[in-house]
């Protein structure tokens, strides 16, 4: 799996709306005994053109046979078609220029669609990108940017596994998201937040806290991934807030909130909980996060410190990149 990124090949598959062998073999037997197309298409249940193309590309009535149509069909079908940044080398090269600024492949994606939106060519999903990383077979772009993505790993890794496949325990009492009031899921209302922890090296953590409806990010230097150490840290920042900017607070299945609880009762700001192996539920707080991680603290060994300071221009670049969501636009525009 690593040559290929941790991507699984295609697996082939037959289109239904194709021909069957079965249905290949009833068409040499009415060939055989002398039925016309027209009445063998009738048999089957297709139509005539359907039937009149696959004897004409085989051989005709004459010289038809159903296994050899049918292997000669399957290989037909393999056409491996090059994906847009091999064909396309502006948009690959934009696509690498976009990569260096430590851009996310989704960020360039939803750039090109609002900066080219009637070029069709100008257009690359998030996933082709991480393709052409990940597959270096495809010769497309080099693996020297994909030290530039967030998430430094080598192979593509689907959310719904997690990267031990074991589970980190459980949160008692958890409030699941599913009952987070609807005013937090059309961001109408301002005062609703999403929550995760940072890691840096050295054991230096930093929570980060962003407002759903205007996109406010702060950042809480902690001095312990401990859930004491962790509530005490968020309770004394959100107890500054005031009362209509202190409605609800989303968080992961992360341990360090598992006493809940207790900043709810400092706080007066309910908890809810993303479901099990799903953090992008709040989504928010992800984007928002992995450009904090990789654009403030990008060095993994660095020890998270004196980080209002240090953290002003890699601040002023996060806020620069484009938002997931397009309508929002960045401090630049």
């Amino acid at each position: 799996m690593l040559p290929r990124g941790g991507i699984s090949p295609v697996v082939r598959r037959r289109s239904r709306l194709a021909l069957k062998l079965s249905e290949r073999e009833d068409i040499s037997r009415g060939i055989a005994s002398g039925s016309s197309l027209r009445e063998i298409a009738k048999r089957l249940d297709r139509a005539v053109s359907t039937v009149s193309r696959e004897v004409t590309r085989h051989g005709g009535r004459p010289g038809y046979r159903a296994h050899a149509a049918d292997q000669q069909a399957w290989d037909s079908a393999l056409r491996p078609k090059r994906c847009r940044l091999a064909v396309n080398r502006r948009l690959r090269d934009i696509v690498a220029s976009k990569l260096i600024l430590d851009w996310a492949p989704e960020q360039i994606s939803g750039w090109l669609k609002t900066h080219y939106p009637k070029n069709e060519s100008m257009r690359v999903s998030h996933e082709t990108i991480y393709r052409s990383l990940f597959i270096q077979a495809r010769g497309v772009l080099k693996k020297e940017l994909m030290d530039h993505l967030r998430s430094k790993r080598r192979m593509r890794r689907s959310r719904h596994a997690s990267e031990h496949g074991l589970s980190r325990g459980t949160i008692v009492a958890a409030v699941s998201i599913r009952e987070r009031p609807a005013e937090a899921e059309d961001r109408a209302i301002p005062g609703h937040w999403e929550g995760d922890l940072l890691s840096g090296g050295k054991n230096s953590y930093v929570a980060t806290l962003v407002e759903r409806h205007s996109r406010f990010l702060m950042l809480i230097k902690v001095p312990s991934k401990a859930t004491e150490a962790v509530i005490a840290a968020l309770s004394q920042h959100v107890r500054k807030l005031p009362a209509t900017l202190r409605r609800s607070l989303t968080w992961d299945r992360g341990l360090e909130m598992a006493k809940h609880k207790e900043f709810t009762v400092a706080t007066d700001v309910q908890v809810y909980f993303c479901d099990p192996q799903s953090p992008w539920q709040r989504g928010s707080n992800e984007n928002k996060h992995q450009s904090s991680a990789a654009t403030v603290f990008p060095a993994r060994n660095r020890p998270v410190s004196n980080h209002s300071s240090a953290a002003r221009p890699g601040l002023a670049a996060l806020e620069s990149t484009p938002k997931k969501d397009s309508r929002i636009p960045d401090s630049c525009e």
